[in-house]
């Protein structure tokens, strides 16, 4: 009843659910001239169903149907990368993100969308390209045309994913990726219960072991996300007039997994370049070379994908938390921590404790990012292919986030209530 009379939260959950429901009907209104049961065998053949699996998911399936909303919000995922990358090489960039304020994102969050619009672009040829084959007049006009069709709809996407911020609950770019992931749900459960009811032993216990792994893993992944590290502080004494304000003990929370689902989304995305450029060099050697390695189970993947984890989750640590600024800040307020000099030593500390926070946070992210391949390979339940350790963060941390948002909304109309009484 509260989050129904909750100040605008009616309508914001309204709006979610009804651009939710309209992008999912978009990836099932196809792409027009194509022979799709040649598609699909040659999709299966193509020697990247792993990886396009795992693409398909994140997609909400729309790679395999190859609807107008195909590519989805990957490309301003990958733009995002691109951009958050630049933004640590390009002084300028950097300091539209820090000094500009509001008007600096705004123009950061332009130029994203430029470059989400040449990746998809890029994508949507490498794409037409691939179906070239499958179409039922082949030809430029062709290709021309999905490009188009494609192209429009990521952008159409990303609007959408924008207007779910904005309007909606929550952050619309994961949401978008949630409910992709929780189409396919479904249909890998019903195969799943499906090979449980054969009746065969090792096929029984295969599947319940997978599945407690599953759910061991989102208690977890829980514990992890909301985990943090808690930095006693210390007010100093104040006098205001005649009247001595005693010191007062807070502290400074730290998280310990800094970036979320983005380290892991990011290493993914990054993984799946050769894939793409495998669209365009079909017959390179090295280039299928590289793919058989970096598909998903190889172990050089395994080594890769836990490199790249570790390396974005310092890195979006190093762009939310700045201990050098968070010192200053510190001082400013006449608070410090106890036993530690304000200033330099205390951004020394701060720095200290986050790089070991992020260093664990970054193993247990590189942890589920292989167990259940790990897991499905010893039972050889495969029907979760694709729904594995990305899949299952981005599920658990958005529907985190998105329940603290309605939490928030809920809270701020009880201090509403009280005020006008």
């Amino acid at each position: 009843m509260q989050m129904a009379q909750a100040a605008g939260l009616r309508g914001r959950l309204l709006v979610t659910i009804g651009m939710l429901l309209l992008i999912r009907l978009g990836i099932y209104i196809p792409v027009p001239g194509i022979d799709r049961a040649a598609f699909r065998a040659g999709l299966q053949g193509s020697g990247l169903g792993n990886i396009i699996g795992v693409l398909d998911v994140l997609a909400g399936g729309g790679i395999s149907a190859l609807g107008i909303f195909a590519l989805g919000i990957l490309p301003y995922i990958n733009a995002s990368i691109i951009i958050q990358l630049m933004t640590t090489a390009l002084p300028s960039l950097e300091n539209l993100q820090k000094n500009e304020g509001e008007a600096g994102r705004r123009k950061i969050s332009q130029i994203t969308r430029y470059i989400a619009l040449v990746w998809a672009i890029f994508q949507s040829f490498g794409i037409s390209l691939f179906v070239n084959n499958y179409a039922i007049t082949p030809g430029p006009a062709f290709i021309a045309q999905t490009v188009l069709a494609l192209t429009t709809g990521s952008m159409f996407v990303m609007w959408v994913g924008e207007l779910i911020t904005e309007r909606g609950i929550g952050n619309g770019a994961s949401l978008l990726i949630f409910i992709g992931i929780v189409s396919t749900l479904p249909r890998s459960l019903g195969q799943t219960l499906e090979l449980a009811q054969s009746g065969d032993r090792g096929v029984v216990s295969g599947v319940i072991i997978l599945l407690l792994v599953f759910l061991a893993m989102i208690v977890g992944i829980v514990f992890v996300q909301e985990g943090t590290r808690r930095i006693p502080i210390l007010s100093a004494r104040r006098q205001v007039g005649r009247k001595l304000y005693l010191e007062k003990s807070s502290y400074l929370p730290l998280r310990l997994n800094q970036g979320g689902v983005m380290p892991i989304i990011f290493a993914s995305m990054v993984l799946f370049l050769p894939a793409s450029l495998a669209q365009f060099f079909r017959g390179n050697e090295l280039l299928n070379q590289i793919i058989t390695y970096l598909s998903p189970g190889h172990w050089v993947y395994i080594l890769v994908y836990l490199t790249l984890i570790l390396f974005f989750s310092y890195f979006y640590a190093s762009l939310i938390v700045n201990p050098v600024d968070m010192s200053q800040n510190l001082k400013k307020m006449g608070a410090s921590i106890p036993g530690i000099r304000p200033g330099k030593a205390t951004s020394e500390y701060i720095e200290r404790v986050l790089n070991r926070l992020t260093f664990l946070g970054a193993i247990f992210l590189g942890l589920v990012a292989i167990i259940p391949t790990a897991v499905e390979s010893a039972t050889g339940i495969r029907t979760f292919q694709g729904l594995g350790a990305t899949s299952l963060l981005i599920l658990v941390g958005v529907a985190i986030d998105t329940a603290k948002q309605i939490q928030t909304y809920v809270i701020s109309q009880r201090y509403e209530g009280m005020v006008k009484q």
